[in-house]
């Protein structure tokens, strides 16, 4: 029998009225493995490929011919957004089954969340937070919620498998099983996995099941790339001051004419076009689309522009949407990785990107949001840089940045590569935190059992016993946990304060923000007060502030014309992984030509390749680029490159990584002797490295992330050296 044939009637309805003339290959494969084993299911494949679909239609078709006792079906996603997108989807397909579809999360309905806990039956849309606070708070009621849960649906994996999120998830997917003694199975769903062995053993975390990962031929998609390159001469006009990677750091005038030109290129090539233009930076897409606004009101052209990133209130997010998903808005939409997830925006005509991607998989996610029904992708890469007459050394004019366009779109397009998703082996902050929920949800327990619960969940299977014996006398001593006089351990007077903050649920770090409101319409958030008459820009308008709330944390401001600044305090984090760097370095040695690259390109490519190949960092380990400075260049990954700089602090030899996506460390050495000390200090630290833990790691040398407050250093340090830094990576 075919699958089509095996699909509950109102799926063969949906299937008909919807005009589909076949089943995708994926649709095939997924339902083969859902109707004909007991496997998990990992789907990986384009955005757009049918993904969804191909998850659901046999899930229901099962649901519907057995009808589960509780809730049959839970679908997690990352965003309320994307929860809100797939209800309606599923409203529609499920119009004549009677399996009713419930969204829980924030903004929901409270009615029909009471209404699901006193006759759980269908489908339940969640995150990960709802999901903690119902295990948590309401463990009377998963009991009976989730009795005869049969299939958990993981949207966004490869969103999951990189985030404090995804080990919160795993956790608490567990816990719910040694709650209710069901296990069932996961179905997880990525359009961008570099190794999908490692998200099939993310996806089987403690479910003791084998996972199916079907692997479909999508067939070679035509994709239309071009990159176009504009310029800031470094002399008195130019004030934009950048890093190493040509990113801006300060913009002092605005009217420079590379940026100038970049903005009119931008406003050409997006007008009439619906867009999503991305950034790497909101300050970046605030900026953009104020110039973009300014433009066309000078050319009497209509405002189509918009902004989406996470501080722009979700009503004004929600707004874009619903405006992008109209066939006839050609709306330009700026945004960060907001919009790489996937929320259905309709049929976009491009994508921009302004400056490299930070990875391969954020380009294939920003790539997969273009080409859908049926069109061909098309991405324009465009970037600035300002180029000074005089270097300060040899390698100075290369643009890194523009490198990583280019490698990035071969590892993809060319090489079908994208970046593994390693586990977190170590996250003792989550541990923490999992601890502290435990034990709200539990009440007391002896710490054998409180070890026993926590140290056989997946996620923390590596963590040693002492470790957490440590974790646990250090929560004593600081009054998070209290021991009770029968021996067991129970939240302490500290905890509390922790366990009953609104913030508690969530497992990532958020700055305190500031509401920014014009008369009773939220506009947004930003992270510090703008005095009364201070200009800045939010959704990519400018406001002033006429009145500040600092108890209510609001800034009251009017819209006024004029382009103006805004920042987040936020330190940029970026790990290059070795595969990106070495095709960096095969740029240059090759003499491919680029066929999307514009002349202005293939001109300064010319001239880069050339640079790099006179200089010597393509032959030599070491090369001296100024007269007491010396490169180091390994091409290793970023964190390779981290644990090189800190076996050399070892030595007592000084380096530094001069910016974040650095190829290479800098060091400072006299120029007689310096290329030969170093050529030997590194090969004595790749045939012998040192323990990690004797390398000079800074004080507060720690993976950053949410309740590291509560752990002690010497875990945060261990949490770096095992997760953060690799040796082995080096030879």
């Amino acid at each position: 029998m075919d699958i089509f044939s095996r699909y509950a009637p109102f799926i063969q309805e949906f299937i008909y009225l919807n005009k589909w003339d076949e089943l995708r290959g994926i649709q095939v494969a997924a339902a083969e493995v859902i109707f004909d084993t007991d496997d998990n299911l990992l789907l990986s494949s384009g955005t757009a490929s049918g993904k969804t679909e191909a998850a659901f239609l046999p899930v229901l078709t099962m649901l519907h011919e057995s009808p589960a006792k509780s809730v049959g079906v839970l679908y997690i996603s990352p965003l309320k957004a994307l929860i809100n997108d797939q209800f309606k989807r599923l409203e529609l397909l499920l119009l004549d089954a009677h399996i009713p579809v419930t969204r829980w999360h924030g903004d929901a309905s409270q009615t029909k969340k009471h209404a699901l806990m006193k006759n759980p039956e269908g489908i339940l849309q969640i995150t990960p937070e709802s999901l903690e606070s119902l295990i948590t708070g309401k463990r009377g009621a998963c009991l009976n919620m989730f009795c005869d849960l049969r299939f958990v649906i993981i949207d966004e994996v490869h969103h999951f498998m990189r985030d404090a999120r995804g080990i919160q998830l795993l956790c608490v997917l567990e816990r719910l099983q040694k709650l209710t003694g069901v296990v069932p199975r996961r179905i997880g769903l990525s359009a961008t996995l570099g190794d999908v062995s490692l998200a099939q053993n993310w996806l089987n975390t403690g479910t003791f099941r084998k996972s199916a990962a079907p692997i479909t031929d999508e067939g070679k998609k035509r994709v239309r790339l071009h990159i176009e390159r504009f310029v800031n001469y470094a002399d008195e006009r130019d004030f934009v001051e950048r890093d190493g990677s040509g990113n801006i750091i300060s913009a002092n005038d605005i009217g420079d004419i590379g940026n100038r030109e970049h903005f009119e290129y931008l406003f050409k090539k997006t007008l009439d076009k619906k867009t999503i233009l991305f950034t790497n930076s909101r300050e970046e897409t605030e900026f953009i689309m104020a110039n973009l606004r300014e433009i066309a009101a000078k050319n009497k052209s209509p405002d189509v522009y918009r902004v989406h990133h996470g501080n722009v209130s979700a009503l004004l997010r929600e707004s874009a949407e619903d405006e992008m998903k109209s066939d006839d808005e050609k709306i330009v939409t700026g945004a960060t990785v907001t919009l790489e997830l996937g929320i259905d925006i309709g049929s976009l005509d491009q994508a921009v990107q302004v400056g490299a991607p930070i990875s391969v998989a954020s380009f294939a996610q920003r790539l997969g949001r273009c080409g859908r029904r049926g069109q061909i992708p098309q991405l324009l890469f465009t970037f600035v840089e300002s180029l000074k007459i005089n270097s300060d050394d040899v390698i100075g004019p290369i643009n890194w940045e523009f490198l990583r366009i280019i490698a990035i779109i071969e590892l993809y397009l060319r090489d079908q590569w994208i970046e593994p998703i390693y586990p977190r082996r170590h996250a003792y902050n989550l541990l923490y935190h999992q601890t502290m929920s435990h034990l709200k949800s539990n009440g007391e327990l002896s710490p054998a059992a409180l070890a026993e619960a926590m140290l056989t969940l997946g996620s923390f299977s590596k963590i040693p016993q002492d470790d957490y014996k440590a974790l646990l006398s250090h929560l004593l001593e600081i009054h998070q946990l209290e021991r009770t006089e029968r021996g067991g351990i129970i939240i302490g007077r500290e905890g509390e304060k922790s366990i009953n903050s609104h913030k508690f649920l969530s497992v990532f770090e958020a700055p305190e923000y500031l509401l920014v409101k014009d008369e009773n319409r939220t506009i947004g958030t930003v992270d510090k007060v703008y005095p009364v008459g201070t200009r800045f820009a939010l959704a990519g308008m400018t406001w002033e502030t006429i009145d500040v709330n600092a108890k209510s944390k609001v800034i009251f401001v009017k819209r006024v014309p004029g382009i103006s600044l805004v920042d987040w305090d936020v330190d940029f984090e970026a790990d290059i992984h070795t595969v990106l760097m070495q095709k960096q370095r095969s740029v240059l040695e090759s003499d491919d030509i680029y066929l999307y690259l514009s002349d202005r390109c293939r001109e300064r490519l010319a001239e880069i390749r050339y640079i790099a190949r006179n200089s010597g960092i393509l032959q030599n380990l070491v090369t001296q680029i100024s007269a007491k400075r010396f490169a180091i260049f390994p091409w290793v990954g970023t964190r390779q490159l981290r644990t090189l700089h800190y076996a050399l602090s070892h030595r007592k030899i000084k380096n530094k990584l001069p910016w974040i996506t650095c190829p290479y460390l800098e060091v400072q050495l006299s120029p007689s002797s310096g290329a030969d000390e170093l050529n030997a200090a590194i090969g004595d630290i790749l045939r012998s490295p040192p323990s990690m833990y004797d390398l000079p790691l800074p004080e507060n040398a720690q993976v950053r992330g949410k309740y590291n407050e509560f752990i002690p250093q010497f875990l945060l340090r261990k949490q770096f050296i095992e997760d953060y830094l690799d040796f082995e990576g080096l030879n």
